[in-house]
């Protein structure tokens, strides 16, 4: 099969039978769901650019697997240049979207599972690295969304799975079959779980032996018997189903999604396995697809700070202080803290190495001091750019307010006239368009696409301490320490 257009993809989500649940409800035509469907947009928008002559080399690849092209979203990297291409592609995604275009977790998962499981079989001599070759190159042919599902809910975080009081706070195995696995448990926080055809379920820490029937990494069809979605609230979520407020929504066409996806004693059969007890390398899969996801926050964030940092220069504009000196600093400082996320995301991938497997993994320091950096600099982008659009940005009257022509002046004034008279623009720009800027600031700062940017930020491929047990673990203390000694003279 060739590259899927947007349009087949869409159609393609039409097939699933995929169970997915909201406000108590079960959804059943979720691709049309207003407060859905902005999120299957921006994962259309990732075959839509592969579609596109402009960006071929950057959104296509040839298969190292079939030497077919396919699109880099389901490629294993073969070179440093391939890592920084990602990330390249990720800042494109971003400044098309201005959101999260979902399909980065998988591609991530793609090359984790892929490396971790040859050294597994290495040891072993299992056959799960030939599942999973078999298996991405099925992705590959039919251009597939597949999610990377990693956090488990956890429970007590004081305890290890095999101590939980509920064995379901972390997937697990509850049966062995000859033709397969029976799995129960959730995955939380999943982007993009819903607009995907197949999920990777991987271990979320590292385990002890005790925790092996909790060491499992397989693939499942999203519409799988016994697996399920229910849809997480975001901030103003529920402005997009609205009448009338495509103005109010802020970004009426793009958005991002995340679920809880319950596994209710799911089957899996062998040739989807990838980790089957064998504990002790969970946290190579877990550190390895941290580390590629790390990676990613260098250029997917950076893409929609790029946005957010032209909303913040338009709003200046239409409030009149663009010459502002004061303005001018802010934006300077905006772009200086993008551009340096993206500096780290393009680092960690030029020093990129092979791994045994034969794909290429990112350099695990720098790719946690990027996502270290991503916890911090979006957070002060967000409030420089609050801070030059003003307090509209957050008062402002509703869309239908400006439309209405309920009289309330003495010479017949509507609540339209006086709210178009009271929050006009500079000269030259209309008010729609200022209202347009200050809604999707407010979205991309505050609302549903917060999630996304700003707390995604924070959260997104773990929290910042994770990040600096990483450091602590790669920055290599004890050889910095030897180079002060042998300067010093210190024997």
């Amino acid at each position: 099969m060739a590259l899927m257009t947007p349009q087949e993809y869409i159609e393609s989500l039409r097939k699933l039978k995929t169970r997915v649940y909201m406000f108590g409800e079960k959804i059943d035509n979720w691709v049309d769901h207003p407060m859905i469907r902005p999120s299957i947009n921006c994962v259309a928008m990732t075959y839509a650019l592969a579609q596109d002559p402009q960006y071929k080399d950057l959104m296509t690849v040839k298969s190292s697997l079939t030497g077919r092209t396919v699109n880099r979203f389901t490629h294993l990297h073969q070179s440093t240049e391939d890592l920084i291409n990602k990330v390249k592609m990720q800042r494109l995604l971003g400044q098309k979207t201005a959101s999260c275009f979902q399909r980065c977790v998988g591609m991530d998962a793609f090359n984790a599972v892929f490396s971790s499981t040859y050294e597994i079989d290495e040891k072993y001599g299992t056959h799960y690295h030939e599942n999973f070759k078999n298996f991405i190159t099925m992705v590959q042919d039919n251009d597939l969304t597949v999610d990377g599902a990693m956090t488990d809910p956890k429970g007590d975080r004081s305890k290890a799975p095999s101590q939980q009081a509920d064995p379901d706070m972390y997937v697990h195995v509850v049966e062995r079959r000859p033709d397969g696995i029976v799995v129960c448990g959730a995955k939380c926080h999943q982007t993009g779980s819903i607009n995907s055809h197949w999920h990777i379920f991987m271990p979320t820490i590292s385990m002890g032996e005790a925790d092996k029937d909790w060491a499992v990494s397989f693939a499942c069809p999203t519409d799988a018997e016994g697996m399920y979605m229910i849809y997480g609230r975001q901030s103003c979520d529920t402005r997009k189903l609205e009448e009338g407020a495509s103005i109010d929504v802020g970004n009426a066409k793009f958005g991002g999604q995340e679920a809880l996806v319950v596994l209710d004693h799911v089957f899996i059969p062998n040739e989807y396995i990838f980790l089957n007890g064998e504990y002790e390398f969970a946290g190579m899969i877990v550190e390895r697809f941290a580390g590629y996801h790390r990676q990613s926050y260098g250029g997917c964030k950076v893409g929609v700070g790029d946005v957010v940092i032209g909303a913040t220069a338009l709003a200046a504009e239409y409030n009149g202080v663009e010459k502002a000196s004061a303005v001018k600093d802010k934006l300077i400082e905006m772009t200086h803290l993008n551009e340096t996320l993206y500096c780290c995301g393009i680092a960690c991938s030029s020093q990129g190495f092979k791994t045994k497997a034969g794909n290429y993994q990112i350099d695990l320091l720098l790719a946690n001091v990027c996502k270290q950096n991503v916890t911090r600099f979006p957070y002060e982008i967000v409030r420089l750019a609050e801070d030059v659009a003003g307090g509209l940005m957050v008062t402002m009257p509703s869309q239908k307010d400006f439309e209405s022509d309920t009289v309330v002046g003495r010479n017949g004034e509507t609540i339209g006239d006086v709210c178009n008279k009271f929050f006009a623009a500079r000269e030259g720009v209309s008010t729609e368009d200022r209202q347009r800027v200050m809604r999707f600031l407010e979205n991309m700062c505050l609302g549903a696409a917060a999630v996304g940017y700003r707390t995604e930020s924070m959260h997104g491929a773990g929290s910042p301490q994770a990040q600096r047990i990483m450091i602590a673990r790669q920055g290599n203390i004890q050889g910095k320490k030897q180079l002060a000694k042998d300067i010093a003279g210190i024997q």
